[in-house]
């Protein structure tokens, strides 16, 4: 791409240098494994922060997303109850729900907190860093001389600009859990997991939502037969347009969403908050890349090796949210890791251990997608396993026969190539199904393992047998040919 040749930041006399082996820039999830990878390798190494100190999943992702979901899971048990012969009520005090929410969500920050004040005060920069060169580092009135250098400052959460102009009624995911009560309603862009898991949590607390999206998808899914599903089974519980047509405005204190609803009609609605989970944005803008050598995609994140996390040839390495490739904490920390040790041993950089990818989102039913999905699935010659859970035992005995899963199998080899799912305990399945295919393991291997009685997991047996029948009608054709 074309480079932006900015003048380098003059560096004035009375500025302080500090030289060290590694300079880690973000002390978030990749960033604090980043810094213990590289003094493991007996570096020395400085962790450059200039925002809050937690985790993006402990204090505005994962952890706090659960505590919402939590006590929307237990209220909406109670809407089972008749089928099951019970009978009972519910109310929710929205006050007593937040409160908890973020109680619990300032336990597991502090528990963050504690980890990054136990590291050495000479360790530590408080700051926001630009590169001035691949080895120098501007922070504040302090010059960084580096060996090698991690950046690890995360993403922020992107929407339209407009939407500015909604003030304190716009939220995310960064702000919403500061709500000391539940308001009477939401409308919910964007339908991939953060607007999935919110929006569903809110709407069982009693929230009044609708959610649009633009394009079609749903949450991280590819596979168009499970897409379809998913906009069914969501579609039933709420209203979910995924690719709407809505333009947004702020009227008497309130959003309003002008849209286009799915009978055709068009409609004006008022909303005490919008919530924009419309993706997220990596923090590179400021970093002054442009004062490097790395080369930069179109949005400005350095192009980079995901098996080494080096971006090109230089001696600056990226992990976490900030390479915008696979946003979980996991994938954060592992890449983090891999950025620290090979930061703290270049030029020697090596391939680090990278897991099968494995992503879940905590809806009802849940997703969850193994590998690259149908997405990668679709490159190779492959068959498709499939199982329904409308019928399967254990999930009709729960009332949570819901969705479906799809396994993919090479025809060559029968190797399974990942999954993609929607479904009753997708968290666990998902985790059979990737540690499977980490194991490089074929569908046949697969059905020589115990399935007890009766479990969800006998649903995915019958999607392996599914697969393997096809596998075997595949080899039958090839020879009879």
């Amino acid at each position: 791409m074309k480079r932006f040749c900015a003048k380098p930041r003059k560096l004035g006399s009375l500025m302080r240098t500090l030289k060290t082996d590694v300079a880690v820039i973000g002390a978030g999830t990749a960033g604090l494994a980043a810094y213990r990878a590289a003094k493991a390798a007996g570096r020395s190494a400085l962790l450059i922060e200039g925002g809050v100190h937690g985790t993006t999943c402990a204090r505005v992702g994962c952890m706090p997303s659960k505590l919402l979901i939590a006590p929307a899971e237990a209220a909406h048990a109670v809407e089972r109850f008749d089928a099951f012969g019970l009978r009972g009520d519910v109310s929710v005090d929205g006050e007593a729900v937040m409160a908890r929410v973020r109680r619990e969500r300032d336990r597991f920050v502090g528990f963050v907190t504690q980890g990054v004040e136990a590291i050495p005060a000479a360790d530590k920069l408080v700051g926001y860093a630009q590169f001035v060169g691949d080895n120098t580092l501007a922070v504040g009135d302090v010059i960084v001389e580096t060996h090698a250098t991690v950046i690890a400052t995360g993403s922020t959460t992107s929407y339209p600009p407009a939407w500015n102009a909604l003030g304190d009624r716009l939220v995310t995911n960064e702000t919403l859990f500061e709500w000391t009560s539940l308001p009477a309603s939401v409308a919910v862009f964007g339908p991939g997991v953060i607007g999935l898991e919110l929006g569903q949590a809110l709407h069982r607390l009693g929230v009044r939502i609708k959610v649009f999206g633009r394009g079609g998808g749903v949450g991280p899914l590819s596979d168009p037969e499970l897409v379809t599903e998913a906009r069914r089974v969501f579609g039933a519980e709420f209203y979910l347009d995924t690719d709407a047509h809505a333009e947004v405005s702020l009227e008497a204190g309130q959003v309003a969403v002008r849209y286009r609803a799915l009978d055709g009609e068009t409609r004006t609605e008022h909303f005490d908050y919008l919530l924009a989970a419309t993706g997220r944005r990596p923090n590179v803008a400021k970093l002054g890349l442009e004062h490097t050598s790395v080369s930069l995609d179109e949005y400005g994140v350095p192009l980079f090796d995901r098996e080494t996390m080096q971006c090109g040839s230089s001696p600056i390495f990226i992990a976490g949210d900030v390479n915008a490739d696979v946003p979980l904490l996991h994938e954060a920390a592992d890449e983090g890791r891999i950025a620290g040790d090979n930061a703290a041993r270049f030029p020697d950089v090596h391939a680090g251990m990278r897991r099968s990818p494995l992503s879940v989102v905590f809806t009802d039913p849940q997703i969850a997608v193994i590998g690259s999905g149908w997405r990668g699935a679709r490159e190779v010659a492959h068959v498709t396993g499939r199982v329904s859970f409308d019928d399967q035992g254990r999930a009709r005995v729960m009332q949570r026969n819901r969705g479906s899963l799809h396994v993919y199998a090479e025809i060559r080899t029968g190797l399974l190539l990942g999954a993609e799912m929607i479904g009753p305990d997708a968290e666990h399945l998902g985790h059979l199904l990737a540690w499977s295919h980490q194991l490089g393991l074929t569908i046949g291997e697969m059905l020589k393992l115990p399935f007890y009685h009766p479990v969800v997991e006998e649903g995915l047996r019958t999607a392996l047998r599914d697969a393997y029948a096809q596998l075997d009608a595949a080899a039958h054709a090839l020879r009879a040919a």
